[in-house]
Parts: structure tokens; C-alpha cells; sequence
């Protein structure tokens, strides 16, 4: 049954409510719909909570389903899916589970000077690399990411986030 709940406050009257002119948009569960579609037919009941083994979905805005990498990080198995019986995340054979990738900001160790390879050390896709010798920012293989977040919440500055592919990778 789809969500018909019009009393929630859209989320671009939250930012412009919060001082920001653009809402952003929640880093959803992995195969989840177009964020006005999942959240049309997303019942909230959190189903897809707890089914997560790895404990990363937490209740976000407006009681949807946001995912948190600084909780760890997404193994892709699935269970959150199946779990969903409103069919807001629906997996499609060969389709990937969304299209975020880890990005670095100036906030990176490296860039202060200070030696740091956590993000590194925790991509399983070696898709983060470092100059060998050299103190800057990592440089992420957007093509080797799979947007798991087991970077983010290992960096000791807060420094690797969760982005959308930028368009040209999307596709």
C-alpha cells in the first residue's frame, strides 16, 4: 500500500525551513526507487531495517529509510529488498544498487599534512589510492567504487562522503 501521508513536510520545504536552498537528497537503501517514487511507495514500516545485518538503514526524515555509512558499511546482500513489501526498492537483474561513489574533501589528512591511509585500508574494491610518498588526497576510481561506505566512517577527519556518480558515470 503506498503512502499517502500528506501531512510530512516535503523535503524541499524542510531545507528552505532549515536555511538551505536545496534539500539534499538521502542517501536511500540500495535499490531503492526514484526518491519521489520510493517515498510514494514507501510505508515507512521499516521492514528493511531490520532485516539489515549490518545495522546501516536507520529511520531518517520523515521516518523513510536513510542508509548511514558512518555506521559501517553495505554488503549488498539484499535482505533489505526483500523485506520491502511495498516494493520501494525493487532489484533489477544487472542493475546497480545505486549509484553513489566516495568522495574526498579538503578536509583529508593528507592535505594537512598529517600521514593517513584509513580510507584505503578499508575499500575492499581497492578502488582509493595514494601517490606513494606524497601527502594529498586520495584518489578514488569512481569506475572500482561500488559506494559500500566503508571509507566514510573510518576516516578520522570526516573527510569521505557519500555522492551521486556524476551523470556522465552514471549511465
Amino acid at each position: 500500500m503506498a503512502r499517502t501521508d500528506s501531512a510530512l513536510p516535503s523535503p524541499s520545504r524542510r531545507a528552505f525551513l532549515r536555511g538551505r536552498a536545496r534539500a539534499e537528497t538521502p542517501l536511500r537503501p540500495p535499490w531503492a526507487l526514484a526518491e519521489g517514487d520510493f517515498t510514494n511507495m514507501c510505508t515507512a514500516c521499516h521492514a528493511c531495517l531490520s532485516a539489515c545485518p549490518e545495522k546501516v538503514l536507520v529511520r531518517g526524515s520523515g521516518g523513510y529509510p536513510v542508509f548511514d555509512p558512518g555506521r559501517g558499511e553495505c554488503t549488498f546482500c539484499g535482505a533489505c529488498e526483500a523485506a520491502c513489501e511495498p516494493r520501494a526498492l525493487q532489484r533489477d537483474a544487472g542493475q546497480a544498487p545505486w549509484t553513489l561513489v566516495a568522495h574526498a574533501s579538503g578536509a583529508c589528512l593528507p592535505l594537512q599534512g598529517v600521514v593517513c591511509r584509513s580510507c584505503r585500508d578499508a575499500c575492499g574494491e581497492d578502488a582509493i589510492a595514494f601517490a606513494p610518498g606524497a601527502l594529498q588526497a586520495p584518489a578514488i576510481d569512481t569506475d572500482r567504487c561500488t559506494g559500500c561506505g566503508a571509507c566514510v566512517g573510518t576516516c578520522p577527519a570526516s573527510a569521505i562522503s557519500l555522492q551521486a556518480r556524476p551523470r556522465a558515470e552514471a549511465a
